[in-house]
């Protein structure tokens, strides 16, 4: 792999896997088709979490390069719990804290970053060229923390729908560069 693209999905009607884009959502999606046509980097693949907000955030572009969209299910938002959380924020705060911590049917942080962690290790051993991925806030800022350990629970919370950082290695260093302008 050569360069690294990642994106969050646009906003979306809701947090379900089949939740769609709203409108907003969707014109979102077609500004970052633009944006990523423009950016200079050619992309020769693309690999989405199967959930359907995800998908529909990169179909524009893929539509217009006549690409496949690739699924996998490593890039799967993280699942704090299968019981309702009134506090989610703060369990989620709390897991950035410990990252070992894991509630009820739901995934640690550290879980949930080996799940994405070893699709990025397949592509660093593959000669795939540039690839874009596109994930979800949790898993995102998670996936970051292997560029920059002090990513934490307030850079997840500066995340907008969507957001997009290009990851490249210059003099054997990875740099990250914020490419999506609000």
């Amino acid at each position: 792999m050569d360069k690294l693209i990642i994106v969050r999905h646009s906003e979306t009607e809701g947090q379900h896997e089949d939740s769609p884009l709203t409108k907003l959502g969707i014109r979102q999606a077609q500004k970052l088709a633009v944006l990523l046509d423009q950016s200079g980097v050619t992309i020769d693949r693309i690999i989405s979490s199967p959930y359907l907000r995800a998908v529909e955030t990169i179909r524009p572009y893929a539509r217009s390069k006549d690409m496949e969209i690739e699924r996998d299910d490593r890039l799967e938002e993280r699942v704090l719990s299968h019981e309702p959380l009134d506090d989610w924020e703060e369990v989620l705060h709390d897991t950035f804290q410990d990252p070992d911590l894991k509630l009820t049917g739901g995934e640690s942080s550290v879980e949930a970053k080996d799940r994405v962690l070893s699709l990025i290790e397949e592509l660093e051993n593959q000669d795939c060229g540039n690839v874009l991925l596109v994930t979800h806030g949790n898993l995102l800022a998670l996936l970051l923390q292997k560029y920059n350990r002090e990513i934490g629970f307030y850079d997840w919370k500066r995340l907008s729908r969507p957001d997009v950082f290009l990851v490249q290695k210059q003099g054997g260093e990875y740099i990250v560069e914020r490419i999506w302008e609000d």
